[in-house]
């Protein structure tokens, strides 16, 4: 069986926010001791916070320094793309050189084999100048000979002008035969043009007579279809009206409205007539003016 052993360590309650101690010396040490504790976690504290922040300091140098880094990188990147697009178009550059370098070495051989073309052309022509000389030599005593024959053609040429002489004298007289036979052709061709003239405006005033002829009929035609639609209605209704009239003799109301209307369609009649007698005087008168033309 064991015996409860007592301790030396003080015992603490709470009460709110007050601590009572039953060992007050022993409190005052253990205070003491916490205070130096709390006092150099404090400093401890501070230290870490220090570093925190120089390590904060370096993880903000740090970042800042991969950010200048990767923008280095990206400019890298496109200064080396750009190099590789530079290095294919020297690359193609000096493909088309050589393709160049080719052709002009193709050309300088075509240049020489044209050169030596040239040279048998040119001892070609040498040979020729050489066959023109012997001909030229050939030639002079050609002319020589010609111009012997010249001078026998100079004596024939002094009868020949003679003859010519004889044959401008002749010319003469047929000119003049020529002058009066165009004056005789100027004056037919002048008659031609008097009856084409005249053929014209004869072939004019057809037109126009066709032209007025035709608005003649049209004008008939008009005339007739006035007559048609404007005299038979008021004569229709003047007919009609005369046939009511033996219906209503006995009713005078009726009898009066009745002669009202044949009134009005006199009046109509009548305002025809006389729109009709107009339109065929224009008409005429019209043909008078266009035969006047």
């Amino acid at each position: 069986m064991h015996t409860k052993k007592k301790t030396d360590d003080p015992i603490i309650t709470r009460n709110g926010n007050d601590f009572y101690h039953h060992d007050p010396d022993k409190s005052a040490g253990a205070l003491v001791n916490a205070n130096k504790e709390l006092a150099y976690q404090h400093k401890e504290k501070q230290k870490r916070a220090a570093e925190l922040v120089v390590a904060n300091k370096e993880l903000a140098y740090q970042k800042t320094e991969k950010k200048n880094r990767a923008a280095e990188l990206a400019i890298a990147n496109k200064e080396l793309a750009f190099q590789v697009k530079e290095k294919g178009k020297r690359a193609a550059e000096l493909i088309v050189a050589n393709k160049e370098l080719i052709f002009q070495n193709q050309e300088k051989e075509n240049r020489a084999a044209e050169l030596i073309i040239a040279n048998k052309e040119l001892i070609f022509q040498n040979q020729e100048k050489e066959n023109r000389a012997a001909e030229l030599i050939i030639a002079n005593k050609e002319l020589v000979f010609q111009n012997t024959e010249k001078e026998n053609r100079a004596a024939e040429l002094i009868v020949a002008n003679k003859e010519l002489a004889f044959q401008n004298t002749e010319k003469e007289k047929r000119a003049a035969e020529l002058i009066i036979a165009n004056k005789e052709l100027i004056f037919q061709n002048e008659e031609k043009e008097k009856r084409a003239n005249e053929l014209s405006i004869a072939y004019l005033k057809i037109k126009k007579a066709e032209e007025f002829l035709k608005d003649y009929i049209k004008g008939l035609e008009e005339m007739m279809f006035m007559t048609h639609h404007k005299v038979r209605q008021p004569v229709a209704n003047i007919v009609g009206l005369s046939c009511v009239l033996t219906h209503y003799v006995k009713a005078p109301a009726t009898l009066k409205k009745v002669v009202s209307f044949m009134e009005v369609s006199a009046l109509d009649l009548d305002a025809f007539t006389k729109e009709l007698t107009t339109f065929v005087s224009n008409l005429e008168r019209k043909g008078k003016n266009e035969s006047l033309k």
